[in-house]
């Protein structure tokens, strides 16, 4: 699924440079604005956006939702407040369960991921015409997220699996069951000769420890290092 960002009203330059970063980020390709009132290639939206520049350069504005989703199989919202749906209610949802209806919904070839105001979010008639709206869950104490801060969450939701295969590195990073033979006996090398009244109950909880740590390789390395 192809995602759209279009962002509606972008009131703060500094909050459309970090949309412009944080889209980035994620694979986004080109921005969508809807009417915006900041400046796009301002001084501060430049400023925020760092190497994402060409997003803000290469953005495209609207005059309505209507238009910049008009190629769109499916429109998701976001809200901080959710009882601004009135009698669209039934479409909000924790995220985790708005991402369980999308991933429902079968042959959306492209959505429309639809960010609201910096100062106010998406009105009722704007909620309404999404398919799908995410509330994402805060603190009482101060729920509205600021937009950047919302669409930084919604894009790593919408796309973890597609970078699915940088997080298969990290796994990689672990020791291999090589390394960690070797260590252990080295281990029980350094314990010959020492006065130890169960030696195999010693060993047990050293091979617990370590399996309960799971160390990469370099960190084996340097345990060798200190056996020896």
């Amino acid at each position: 699924m192809e995602l759209k960002v279009i962002v509606v009203e972008p009131k703060y330059q500094m909050n459309l440079g970090y949309i412009a970063r944080v889209s980035k980020n994620f694979g986004i390709k080109r921005l969508f604005l809807v009417r915006p009132r900041a400046k796009v290639n301002g001084r501060s939206s430049v400023k925020f956006a760092k190497h994402a520049r060409d997003l803000l350069e290469g953005a495209k504005v609207y005059g309505s939702i209507d238009e910049a989703a008009r190629d769109c199989d499916m429109i998701i919202g976001t809200t901080g407040i959710w009882r601004k749906a009135g009698r669209t209610f039934s479409r909000i949802s924790l995220l985790e369960d708005a991402l369980k209806r999308i991933n429902r919904i079968k042959g959306s070839k492209r959505a429309a991921l639809i960010i609201g105001r910096d100062d106010t979010g998406l009105s009722s008639e704007e909620i309404e015409m999404c398919d799908i709206v995410a509330y994402i869950g805060t603190d009482d104490g101060y729920p509205i997220l600021n937009i950047s801060h919302a669409l930084a969450i919604m894009l790593y939701e919408l796309t973890r699996q597609k970078f699915s295969l940088a997080y298969k590195d990290l796994s990689n990073r672990r020791s291999s069951s090589k390394e960690l033979r070797y260590l252990f006996k080295t281990f029980g090398k350094n314990m010959e000769g020492k006065r130890v009244r169960d030696k195999r109950a010693v060993m047990n909880a050293f091979k617990r420890i370590i399996h309960l740590s799971q160390p990469n390789d370099q960190e084996i390395h340097a345990l060798i290092t200190a056996l020896k």
